[in-house]
């Protein structure tokens, strides 16, 4: 299979908090040099897009806005359009807040929850709770389900899952996932792939993804694009981040290939196209 465009993830596959994976930004700035389509495509929730970018530029990654799509984003699109009058009770750290700048929050008519430590508190948790279990309509939308993370420690913490999973189980409301790994994520981020390579259209097959999470960066929607043929891809599992020995083993391993870092993987690609 031909690879001429990337997605790639960035907590635990270029960097972990404010540490650039050894070798990551320049394998991204030779990746860049090559001229290859490419996004970031993150289910990053703790801050917004905009302080996100400054993040990896302080880190010597060179990133425009643009170039990164996030679940945040995402789900500012699924409130913003889901219906006219959506109003949400954001469990976001208040760094994610510039994303839903301008959406009312007063009186809110749905509960949105994103990785937010500071916020998953028992007060704050029971006020999502008593909306939700005294309006069985109420939708209650997840950014993203990821059980655990890589944070700054090297450790793995806790995601939101766990989280949105308690209200789940106590008001009996099934969450709406917008993030990773959802089928429309990825074609989300697809369309602004093919939007940079005319060539590329309807071509998902010689798109790669490479992401540290069997689960949530190369599971779900992207193996299920996949077997559909709207996304016959590369997947590339890193050893680093929250990936753990034998997470490979308990995936599809329909086009997976597994590789030490993103150094590596980018590597790997650019040697294919030379060929």
């Amino acid at each position: 299979m031909s690879v001429k465009a990337l997605l790639i993830d960035l907590s635990g596959t270029i960097h972990i908090d404010a540490k650039a994976i050894p070798g990551a930004t320049e394998a991204v700035r030779k990746l860049r040099a090559s001229k290859i389509p490419f996004r970031f495509a993150t289910n990053t929730t703790k801050t917004s897009s905009s302080k996100l970018v400054d993040k990896l530029n302080a880190m010597g990654f060179d990133v425009i806005e643009n170039e990164v799509f996030t679940s945040l984003s995402a789900c500012r699109d699924r409130v913003s359009h889901l219906r006219f009058d959506f109003v949400p009770l954001l469990l976001m750290e208040d760094a994610a807040l510039d994303e839903f700048k301008g959406i009312d929050t007063k009186d809110p008519n749905c509960v949105v929850v994103g990785l937010a430590p500071s916020k998953f508190r028992y007060d704050h948790m029971n006020e999502a709770f008593r909306l939700l279990v005294h309006n069985p309509s109420m939708p209650l939308i997840a950014v993203h389900k990821a059980k655990y993370f890589a944070d700054k420690d090297e450790q793995l913490s806790m995601g939101p899952g766990g989280f949105v999973e308690a209200l789940e189980y106590a008001t009996g409301t099934k969450a709406t996932v917008v993030g990773k790994p959802t089928k429309s994520f990825f074609e989300l981020a697809l369309k602004q792939i093919f939007a940079l390579f005319s060539g590329m259209q309807d071509s998902p097959e010689n798109v790669a993804m490479i992401g540290d999470d069997v689960n949530n960066d190369l599971g779900g929607g992207a193996l299920e694009l996949g077997l559909h043929r709207y996304l016959g891809r590369h997947l590339i599992i890193m050893r680093t981040g929250k990936y753990r020995p034998g997470d490979e083993d308990k995936a599809d391993s329909t086009n997976l290939v597994v590789f030490d870092s993103v150094v590596q993987a980018i590597e790997d690609v650019l040697k294919s196209i030379e060929k």
